[in-house]
C-alpha cells in the first residue's frame, strides 16, 4: 500500500528545492528553512515505519 503521506513529503520537499535552486535562495529563506524541517518529519517518519527506505543525509 502506497504511503501517501511520505509521499506527500517528499514532492513538497523536492518542489521547494527545485525553487530554490532555480532561484538561487540563501539557507535562512523561509524556503530553506521549511526544507529542513521536511527533513526532520521525513526522517522521523522513515524511523516510525521501520527504517525503510532511503534516508538522505543533510549537510550544514
Amino acid at each position: 500500500m502506497a504511503d501517501l503521506y511520505l509521499k506527500a513529503l517528499e514532492s513538497e520537499r523536492r518542489s521547494l528545492w527545485a525553487a530554490c535552486r532555480l532561484k538561487g535562495l540563501a539557507k535562512d529563506t523561509p524556503e530553506r528553512l521549511r526544507i529542513a524541517e521536511l527533513d526532520v518529519l521525513l526522517r522521523e517518519h522513515k524511523e516510525k515505519k521501520g527504517g525503510k527506505g532511503p534516508v538522505e543525509k543533510t549537510s550544514g
